[in-house]
């Protein structure tokens, strides 16, 4: 599976499997933190994670070194891909995993299989879960993770630089005249973004209006004559190899779209966008601002026409 294919993959699980924080994970994260610990015996946990993001962040906080093993597709930063492979999107290596010994697991709640996640807790491992949410939370994982290593130090520098950036493209796009957006997640069939997708989340966050905002699901399908007929003034693709993919779709043989006719399609950095890391901030500045130079235009043409 492509690293772009299984990016949308995961968001898809994310939005199938959201569950409310349970008890247990509590207990969990409380044995995680494990306050008898000293900061010196945490920042030599052996860790294994279990998402790309989850490693990212480990990365960014100065714990890389700490990871034994991870998933498929953790590529960044480039030590990350010498890291163990234990399992991938669909399974986990648990009798791998066990071998390994670690002290310490960190789990995707809703993106590794909830089966095998049950069958390492029955093992006795410890287990702990990132659940990112909403774009905030990011910087609220920066900060758990920073207590399970004993970096809470860079964790806190991190997440704060996070929500000063978070709210500053915030505040700068927050009222803004609204624009229309047609996200396409998916080509054939039509996938897109709605409600508390994270993509969503991040075009409202641009100034963005979502045609399809109120779908009953995150990350529903639809159709194309459903698309046409709203007539997008941007067309967000992120995987920029569609158009010319069999599997594809090439939005520039709609000439009637306003994105098509003043070539607002934009191809967004899946790599960033679709991972609940800092580095989508990065990319959602740039996206906001594509968004915000075709807003001016539609803004300007309209004045002209007054």
């Amino acid at each position: 599976m492509s690293k772009f294919k299984h990016s949308v993959w995961g968001l898809c699980l994310l939005a199938v499997s959201l569950t409310v924080l349970s008890e247990d994970q509590s207990l969990n994260e409380d044995v995680a933190l494990s306050k008898d610990l000293t900061k010196e015996q945490k920042q030599q946990r052996r860790i294994i994670a279990l998402a790309p993001h989850i490693v990212e962040s480990l990365y960014q906080i100065g714990a890389g070194a700490q990871i034994i093993g991870t998933t498929d597709h953790a590529d960044y930063p480039a030590a990350a891909e010498n890291i163990l492979r234990v399992g991938n999107y669909a399974r986990l290596q648990i009798e791998k995993i066990i071998q390994l010994k670690p002290d310490l697991v960190i789990a995707w709640r809703t993106g590794n299989p909830a089966d095998d996640l049950e069958r390492l807790e029955k093992y006795g491992l410890n287990v702990i879960y990132s659940d990112p949410r909403k774009l905030a939370d990011v910087a609220s994982e920066l900060l758990m993770l920073g207590k399970v290593t004993g970096r809470e130090e860079m964790a806190e520098k991190y997440a704060h630089e996070y929500l000063d950036k978070l709210n500053k493209i915030s505040s700068t796009y927050r009222n803004q005249a609204p624009i229309s957006v047609f996200y396409e997640l998916w080509a054939r069939p039509i996938r897109t973004v709605a409600k508390n997708a994270w993509l969503q989340q991040q075009i409202e966050l641009c100034g963005g209006a979502n045609p399809f905002a109120k779908a009953t699901d995150d990350y529903p399908s639809v159709g194309l004559e459903q698309v046409l007929v709203t007539l997008p003034q941007v067309v967000i693709q992120p995987d920029p190899h569609s158009a010319d993919s069999p599997d594809g779709l090439n939005w520039r043989q709609w000439r009637h779209i306003p994105a098509v006719q003043h070539d607002f399609i934009f191809h967004p950095n899946p790599d960033k966008t679709h991972r609940m890391t800092g580095r989508m901030l990065d990319e959602v500045v740039i996206m906001c601002e594509q968004i915000h130079t075709a807003r001016q235009f539609y803004l300007g043409q309209k004045a002209q026409n007054k």
